[in-house]
């Protein structure tokens, strides 16, 4: 296509907008493809390939970099997306991925003060006391 260039700009560009870019670029794409060659062979080419691109980038590029930096698996990140976009629509697709790190956050200190506790290993709290004496019955003294 002879504005290849031009239309991944746009495309691009209205990727800042969440679905806005992918359906201008496809319809850029593929009224390109219409006018230039006229058959639908290259039309459905040029379809696919758009289509390919954007699983690739929504599916396995996305996931993984905001994974990255964020510091959550990628398949993390992608439950979360279609959780909170099936549960609170699109302001659920936005908030899905912060919301889920502070909550990974939460879990992991929640679970390192739970390991750390006499709940978790109650030896670990009788050697803190330095007491290596079992309990008495109850009513004893020092009980």
């Amino acid at each position: 296509i002879d504005l290849w260039l031009l239309i991944g700009l746009i495309a691009g560009f209205g990727n800042l907008v969440p679905y806005f870019g992918t359906a201008v670029g496809l319809a850029l794409g593929v009224g390109a493809a219409l006018f230039q060659f006229g058959d639908l062979l290259h039309v459905a080419a040029v379809a696919g390939v758009f289509a390919a691109v954007q699983f690739i980038e929504g599916f396995v590029l996305t996931p993984r970099i905001i994974g990255e930096k964020v510091g959550l698996h990628p398949m993390v990140v992608m439950v979360a997306i279609l959780a909170g976009g099936e549960l609170f629509g699109f302001v659920g697709i936005l908030l899905a991925v912060p919301a889920t790190a502070v909550g990974g956050v939460f879990f992991r200190h929640s679970l390192r003060t739970y390991k750390a506790s006499a709940l978790f290993n109650p030896k670990a709290s009788d050697e803190a006391s330095g007491d290596d004496a079992p309990p008495g019955p109850p009513g004893a003294p020092g009980s």
